[in-house]
C-alpha cells in the first residue's frame, strides 16, 4: 500500500511548540496533510509518554492508532535526543532521532537515561551523553529500534554539522556504525547535495518535518509503497528498496535556515566562494561567519554537483500550500483569505500532499483560483526564485 510518513515531530512538551501538539491535534492535521504514518515525538517526556499509553493502543505491529477512533492515521513511537559532549578535543552537538516498536523498548530506554539527565527538563532532553553510548542504550533495550542522525547537516547540532559535528559516521558512532541506516538529510540539504558523498551510499536518505505546530506536518515526509507496520517500514529504509521506497518530499534547500554561510546580527548572507574569499570572517563585526549546509557538504563531498548514484531514491520538492495561496493572492500567509482558499481546496481535493503533487491543474483550478493553479505548476516546474537561508533565517521563495 502506497502511504506518507513523517517520523520526526514534537510535543506540546517540547521547547517552543504550540500547545496544539497534542494526538487529537496530530491525529486531525496528519489527515489534512495526507500522512499515513506520523511519529509520536518527544517519547523520553514522562507526562507524553504517559498520555501516549493513556490515548493509544496498538494497530498493526509496532504501530498506533487512538482509541475509540475509526482514524486510519497511525503513530510510530519516536523521539529525538541532544548529545551534548566532549569527543577527540571538541565539543560535540548531535540530535538524534529514536524508533522504537514497543512501549517496553521505550521504558527500558527511558528507565537509562533518566540515570543521566533530567528527562522532565524538555521533549527533547539535552543529555551529556556520548552518541555512540545513547545507541548501545537503545539497541540493548531493543534490536529492532532504529538511530538515525537528525538534520545531519545543521550547524549547530548535527553529525555532520560545521559548530560541533564530525566529518564521518564512523567517528561519531564508533561499533554501531554498521547499524546507522539512515540520516535525515533535514531542511537546508536535499538528496542530492548529499549524493556527492560516496561514504553515503549505503545509508538511506530520510526526510521529516521536525515540526512544532500541526500545521507543519509532512513539509518534509517519505514515500512508501508496503505493508503498514513497524518492521516493515523499518526494513524498506534499511534495505533502499526502490519498489517499496518510493520518493522523499523536501523543502527547496534554499528555504532552510542554514543553506548559505552568514551572521544574522549583521544581515549578512554569503555563498560557499564567498565565504572563502573573506576567510569564512564577517565582514561587517570580525567575528567567525556560521558556515551553512551548503558549503559543510562540498567541504566533506568527493564528487562533483549533479552526480547521482545508481542505487538513489528519488525526490520531489514541494512549498507548503498555505505559503503558495498567500503568494498567489498577494496576501500574508495569516491571512483569511488564505485560510479560506486552503480549506476549500482541502475539502475538495482529499488533502495537501495530494493536490501538491498528484491533482490537475483543471482539479485545482476548478477548486481554487487560476493563480493558485499557475503557482503549483510554477512550484512542480521549479520556476522559482530564493533567497536563500542563513545562520537561523529562513529563506524567502518567490514563485512570481
Amino acid at each position: 500500500m502506497k502511504f506518507v510518513a513523517d517520523f520526526h515531530i514534537h510535543s506540546k512538551y517540547s521547547r517552543a511548540t504550540s500547545k496544539n501538539m497534542d494526538l487529537g491535534e496530530l491525529d486531525k492535521w496528519a489527515n489534512i496533510k495526507g500522512i499515513t504514518v506520523l511519529g509520536t515525538g518527544d517519547f523520553t517526556h514522562p507526562k507524553w509518554f504517559a498520555e501516549i499509553k493513556e490515548k493509544l493502543e496498538p494497530a498493526e505491529p509496532g504501530l498506533f492508532r487512538l482509541k475509540k477512533n475509526k482514524s486510519n492515521i497511525r503513530f510510530i513511537l519516536t523521539s529525538e535526543i541532544s548529545c551534548i559532549y566532549s569527543k577527540g578535543g571538541k565539543v560535540r552537538k548531535v540530535h538524534i532521532v529514536v524508533f522504537a516498536p514497543s512501549f517496553e523498548a521505550v521504558e527500558k530506554i527511558n528507565n537509562e537515561l533518566s540515570k543521566i539527565g533530567n528527562l522532565k527538563s524538555d521533549g527533547r532532553p539535552i543529555l551529556g551523553l556520548d552518541a555512540e553510548e545513547l545507541a548501545e542504550i537503545v539497541f540493548e533495550a531493543d534490536n529492532d529500534c532504529m538511530v538515525i542522525p537528525a538534520h545531519a547537516w545543521t550547524p549547530w547540532f548535527s553529525v555532520f554539522g560545521s559548530k560541533s559535528g564530525f566529518d564521518s559516521l564512523e567517528e561519531c558512532f564508533g561499533k554501531y556504525t554498521d547499524k546507522i541506516y539512515a540520516i535525515e538529510t533535514g531542511l537546508s540539504s536535499d538528496p542530492k547535495m548529499n549524493w556527492r558523498i560516496s561514504k553515503l551510499d549505503n545509508i538511506a536518505l530520510i526526510s521529516n518535518s521536525d515540526c512544532h505546530s500541526p500545521q507543519k506536518i509532512g513539509r518534509e515526509a517519505n514515500v512508501f509503497d508496503t505493508e503498514i507496520n513497524y518492521y516493515a517500514i523499518t526494513k524498506v529504509i534499511k534495505s533502499r528498496d526502490k519498489k517499496k521506497f518510493l520518493y522523499t518530499i523536501e523543502f527547496f534547500p534554499e528555504e532552510g535556515k542554514y543553506h548559505y554561510d552568514g551572521h544574522r546580527l549583521c544581515e549578512v548572507s554569503l555563498k560557499p566562494e564567498q565565504s572563502k574569499k573573506y576567510k569564512n570572517i564577517c565582514p561587517v563585526c570580525s567575528k567567525p561567519l556560521v558556515i551553512g549546509v551548503l558549503n559543510r557538504v562540498a567541504e566533506l563531498a568527493d564528487r562533483p554537483e549533479g552526480f547521482a548514484p545508481k542505487r538513489a531514491i528519488p525526490f520531489k520538492r514541494v512549498i507548503p500550500l498555505h505559503e503558495i495561496i498567500a503568494e498567489s493572492l498577494g496576501v500574508s500567509v495569516a491571512s483569511k483569505k488564505v485560510t479560506e482558499q486552503y480549506n476549500r481546496l482541502i475539502g475538495k481535493l482529499k488533502n495537501e500532499l495530494s493536490i501538491l503533487l498528484d491533482a490537475t491543474y483543471d482539479q485545482i483550478e476548478n477548486a481554487s483560483t487560476p493563480q493558485i493553479a499557475d503557482g503549483i505548476k510554477r512550484m512542480r516546474d521549479g520556476k522559482i526564485s530564493i533567497k536563500p537561508g542563513y545562520d537561523g533565517v529562513y529563506g524567502k521563495i518567490k514563485l512570481f
